[in-house]
């Protein structure tokens, strides 16, 4: 998909503040600092749109990005930060579950993993929590150009195993760096705005 328009508007922490078009989104989950916001410019082709930091935990609200005028992505808190006090922790929990839970405009999510490392209990937790829920998922498993092309076949087996994933969610090898994997996951996320 060509991006020509992308821009950040509105960063919401209850029901009342999301965007009232029934236009289709993406959350996108992960936990601090996997690369999501790198993830996101490198979809839409912009250098900052979606702020990189070196401090986890920064993004504390749901962050609509409007593309194209016809689709959201939705960044949401990152997770398993322990910086961030347990009552903060807890109020981003009940966040994302009302949104993750009962927004009718969530088309999937995309459960955001390092290639390079297998995927962490709060990973886990929260891809069983979307298999709970029945919301689709689609897991993009980031920094794939860190690895040695040898070596990728072993790593994408770890992380399909320790996610116990199911056969019929994709898994989508990307690089923010390279672009690799950036067609196949507009692809996918277009599948679902049928």
């Amino acid at each position: 998909m060509k991006v020509t328009s992308a821009e950040i508007v509105i960063s919401a922490v209850k029901p009342d503040q999301y965007p009232g078009e029934a236009l289709p989104e993406f959350a996108l989950a992960g936990r601090s600092n996997v690369g999501k916001s790198s993830f996101i410019n490198k979809m839409l082709n912009r250098k900052n749109l979606a702020r990189t930091s070196s401090k986890p935990g920064k993004t504390q609200t749901l962050n609509f990005y409007l593309i194209n005028e016809m689709l959201h992505f939705v960044d949401v808190p990152g997770y398993g930060y322990a910086k961030v006090s347990k009552k903060e922790r807890e109020a981003w929990g009940k966040m994302l579950e009302k949104y993750l839970t009962s927004r009718e405009q969530l088309k999937a999510v995309l459960l955001i993993v390092d290639l390079r490392h297998p995927p962490t209990n709060d990973d886990i937790m929260m891809y069983d929590f979307l298999k709970h829920y029945e919301i689709p998922c689609i897991v993009v498993a980031t920094k794939a150009d860190k690895i040695p092309k040898t070596k990728r076949q072993q790593h994408f087996k770890k992380t399909k195993e320790a996610l116990n994933l199911d056969p019929n969610d994709q898994i989508i090898l990307f690089s923010s760096e390279t672009g690799e994997g950036k067609e196949t996951a507009w692809g996918v996320l277009q599948s679902y705005m049928k």
